[in-house]
């Protein structure tokens, strides 16, 4: 017994990391790496890199749109889509993000602020080498607050259900949208908001719990 208690005090010497102080490192980078590592996987349904897989973090409460409320959105925005300056507000996954630059998007800015988030839908960024995606890291509600240079054409808001943040968003949206622009809220069917009241609804569906609506933001020239 003798010997083996020596041999095991021989090996915490040689291998400092085994103490409690390292056992404890150890488990943290572990947990870390772990998180890095729980990813799940998306797929673009239509364009130019229809088919391509992305990795997405598996974060809570981070709930990518589904495959065929994509479809039927994006074939709803098809006469807009093409050259048009995009904003995911909530990008989360990257799914809406990711389908419209796929089809055409001239432009699209993905907002997102949690860090694993973030962290993927730059690799995915990257991987689909398109110079028209830009990642902005921070709160929607506070870049909404800032002062825009150039308006966008289609808005897409999707924000976490439980966040409860449509209608704080929909209340900052109007210097952040061009003429005739489009905008997308996905919503609980029990979660009420308010839109202005020159937003046309254009289109509007349900999926199981889920609604989903898109606005047309008319101009004053067409209320008159």
């Amino acid at each position: 017994m003798a010997g083996v208690l020596t041999l095991i005090a021989d090996q915490q010497r040689r291998y400092p990391t085994t103490s409690q102080d390292g056992g404890e490192k150890l488990v943290a980078n572990s947990r870390n790496r772990a998180q890095k590592n729980q990813t799940q996987t998306l797929r673009i349904i239509g364009g130019r890199h229809r088919g391509r897989k992305l990795a997405f973090a598996s974060v809570e409460g981070l709930r990518p749109t589904g495959d065929r409320i994509r479809e039927t959105l994006f074939n709803w925005l098809a006469p807009h889509l093409p050259g048009a300056r995009c904003l995911d507000l909530f990008a989360g996954s990257g799914a809406l993000g990711f389908e419209a630059i796929s089809r055409g998007a001239g432009h699209v800015l993905l907002c997102e602020r949690n860090n694993r988030a973030v962290a993927c839908i730059s690799d995915s960024l990257s991987i689909l080498k398109e110079s028209v995606g830009r990642l902005h890291q921070g709160d929607a509600v506070e870049l909404l607050e800032q002062t825009v240079e150039e308006p966008f054409d289609v808005v897409f808001l999707d924000p976490p259900f439980a966040a409860d943040l449509w209608q704080v968003c929909i209340d900052r949206l109007t210097p952040w949208l061009a003429k005739e622009a489009m905008v997308y809220i996905e919503s609980g069917t029990d979660c009420p908001y308010q839109v202005p009241s020159h937003w046309h609804l254009h289109r509007d569906k349900r999926a199981g719990n889920v609604r989903y609506c898109l606005y047309r933001v008319e101009t004053p020239e067409r209320i008159l």
